[in-house]
């Protein structure tokens, strides 16, 4: 029992540095934000915005941290096209730093019709692939990878995402009663691994709300979360 409370409270530690990492590295924003679903978020969270060195191997070092306490097992790395290529290959990197050392692999949008052709690069897919990626909004990216991966022989394992926004997801322009990581989860029989979700958000700015500026931000998130939120 004291075990499980000391990983709680590790990957609690570890959620909140990565928020406050977030928000430093403007990532993660405050304000009206239009998403796919056509919804007004009063937060927007951009990973192309860890657009340095140092910024990306930190990212890389919270997905390996996050998925090392996990647990999950894997055989190898898939960065969907495009921001997952980035993801998948620093993150492969600083496993290999923490002594995991597995291959990984990437798909192109466009088939190349010469040198090695087709849409895949990297090692062989095979056995237990984990999809590295940024969020997951309406989950489309995630079958797309899926397909692939099954395409090639092998088995869609698991995923990594950096933030899980615990919303609603869209069928045919309907909300529905799950989010995206619990369709994956449910649905697809597949292992999610978020870095942090809209509850350490949530969490975070409740325990730094020192001003009224960050309380007007809470508020309207947790209203936000009120109207599209889905329940653990």
């Amino acid at each position: 029992m004291a075990m499980d409370s000391v990983q709680a409270t590790d990957q609690e530690r570890l959620a909140q540095e990565f928020v406050r990492f977030a928000l430093e590295c403007g990532v993660l924003r405050f304000g009206e934000f239009k998403t796919k679903a056509g919804r007004m978020s009063p937060y927007f969270f951009n990973a192309g915005l860890f657009n340095d060195g140092a910024r990306l191997g930190r990212l890389a070092q919270f997905y390996a941290q996050a998925l090392v306490a996990s647990g999950i097992a894997f055989d190898m790395v898939f960065g969907p096209a495009y921001k997952g290529i980035v993801l998948a290959s620093s993150v492969a990197i600083e496993l290999a730093r923490l002594g995991r050392n597995v291959p990984f692999a990437y798909n192109r949008k466009e088939a190349k019709d010469h040198g090695e052709c087709g849409t895949l690069v990297g090692a062989p897919l095979q056995g237990r692939v984990l999809i590295v990626d940024d969020v997951m909004s309406a989950g489309t990216a995630a079958r797309e990878a899926i397909a692939l991966i099954r395409g090639a022989g092998a088995t869609p394992h698991a995923m990594a995402i950096a933030l899980d926004r615990q919303e609603m997801a869209t069928e045919n322009g309907q909300d529905v009663p799950h989010s995206a990581v619990q369709y994956v989860r449910q649905a697809l029989g597949m292992q999610v691994c978020a870095i942090a979700n809209l509850g350490d958000l949530l969490h975070y700015l409740s325990a730094n709300g020192g001003d009224a500026q960050v309380q007007a931000h809470r508020q309207r998130v947790e209203a936000y979360r009120a109207r599209y939120g889905v329940a653990d």
